[in-house]
């Protein structure tokens, strides 16, 4: 019964395939597609859309920033085109995180934009009842996170899936790291069984396997990049340096970086590192905005719009905002904490250098950092060059930046003692 087919892509196939006219994208997508800039498919659109609209099970196996949303988006959209006047729910998109399924959601709208597309994204955080009144409006499109929208399955009255069509599990990996398994088992349950399904997935793990046989017919199975790689458009770079020196550095990066670069990421360790290294860039006078776990779903949702807006040049996150954000204008990713493992580097710097653009990551590595960089740079297969700086401009910067830490530290403190 389950069979796969296999589409894999060589690692040197860098070029994006033909046009969206010639993989069978319909007019009135292209205009839409057009208006926001895209030229030309990227490989896992080029292979997997056209699959798509011939009613098959897709699996894709891709990097961040490869333009998977837009692979899954635009077959669905063209489907629902095609079947113009139907009044119900025809596709469902399922997301590990609440800000990857609001982002999906608008990218449908965007999408959808010349053919009236109804989109709802029902995400956790929010109010069941103002939810349950939006599902009520018959959306054609859900784009939700899993217990979320098993908590209306169950609970709001005339919401079902039978009539569902197109299924999709976006991210499908990160989804079983956040324990979601039994929730999409359930849901897997209340879909029909004729239905179109995609699930796209950076890794192949056993439960993701797991996952597709329960979810998927005799799929095609599209992989476009090599286990552990980067994009050839990364530059990646690092900066050595005694672990006490690393904030008087991040200002020194900083400043280097003002007048060249538009937006950047960066990744600390834990939360009360973002917090402390937030406030004190503020001081040494850069704009920056924190993004972490523990923020309220407000603040975070602040934080995000503000610096996708370009209000903020710097966001400081931890690993919460390197999966799923949709942020299109990155320009630099900064580890100011290296990731304990290759795949979450991976995602980090596939924060920039997205679809075919140019990025730069930059990797802070102290005298504690060292097996860790070598083993990530031998597992992408790439040799970093260091980090252009100047250590006397560093060490003009010491006190102040010095001075800078000491009051974020303080304001920090204060801080958990009021809450």
């Amino acid at each position: 019964f389950f069979r796969v087919t296999m589409a894999l892509v060589p690692e040197e196939e860098k070029e994006a395939h033909g046009s969206f006219k010639s993989i069978g994208v319909c007019q009135e997508l292209r205009t839409a597609i057009s208006a926001l800039g895209y030229t030309k498919p990227t490989r896992i659109q080029a292979l997997s859309i056209p699959e798509a609209l011939k009613g098959k099970d897709i699996i894709g196996i891709s990097q961040t920033g490869s333009g998977k949303t837009a692979a899954y988006a635009i077959p669905i959209l063209q489907k629902l085109l095609e079947r113009k006047g139907s009044n119900h729910l025809k596709a469902l998109v399922l997301c590990p995180t609440r800000e990857l399924a609001k982002q999906v959601a608008e990218q449908f709208q965007k999408l959808g934009s010349t053919i009236g597309v109804k989109v709802a994204a029902i995400v956790g955080g929010e109010a069941m009842a103002e939810q349950a009144l939006e599902l009520s409006k018959k959306p054609h499109v859900v784009v939700s996170t899993p217990g979320r929208i098993k908590d209306h399955l169950e609970n709001t009255r005339g919401f079902n899936l039978h009539k569902l069509e197109h299924l999709v599990l976006d991210e499908a990996d990160k989804m079983l790291e956040y324990d979601y398994e039994t929730e999409l088992m359930a849901i897997l349950e209340l879909v029909p069984k004729q239905r179109v399904t995609a699930l796209f997935s950076a890794t192949m793990t056993t439960k993701v396997e797991k996952l597709q046989k329960a979810s998927l017919r005799e799929p095609i199975r599209i992989e476009v990049a090599a286990k552990n790689s980067t994009v050839e458009t990364l530059t990646q770079q690092y900066l050595f340096i005694p672990y006490h020196q690393k904030s008087v550095h991040i200002v020194h990066v900083l400043n280097l970086l003002a007048n060249k670069v538009n937006s950047i990421l960066i990744f600390c360790e834990a939360c009360h590192l973002v917090r402390k290294l937030t406030l004190m860039i503020r001081k040494m006078g850069h704009r920056a905005l924190p993004l972490y776990g523990a923020m309220s779903q407000d603040k975070r949702e602040m934080s995000l719009g503000r610096f996708k807006e370009g209000k903020a040049k710097i966001l400081v996150g931890t690993d919460v905002a390197s999966r799923g954000l949709d942020i299109d204008h990155v320009d630099c990713v900064i580890n100011f904490s290296l990731p304990l493992s290759v795949k979450d580097y991976i995602h980090r710097v596939g924060r920039t250098a997205r679809a075919g653009r140019s990025g730069l990551a930059i990797n802070f590595v102290t005298q504690y950092d060292v097996v860790q960089i070598q083993k990530i740079e031998e597992m992408i297969g790439l040799k970093m060059t260091e980090f252009p700086h100047n250590e006397k401009e560093v060490a003009l910067l010491h006190d102040r930046v010095a001075d800078a830490e000491r009051q974020a530290a303080a304001e920090c403190r204060d801080r958990e003692k009021d809450q």
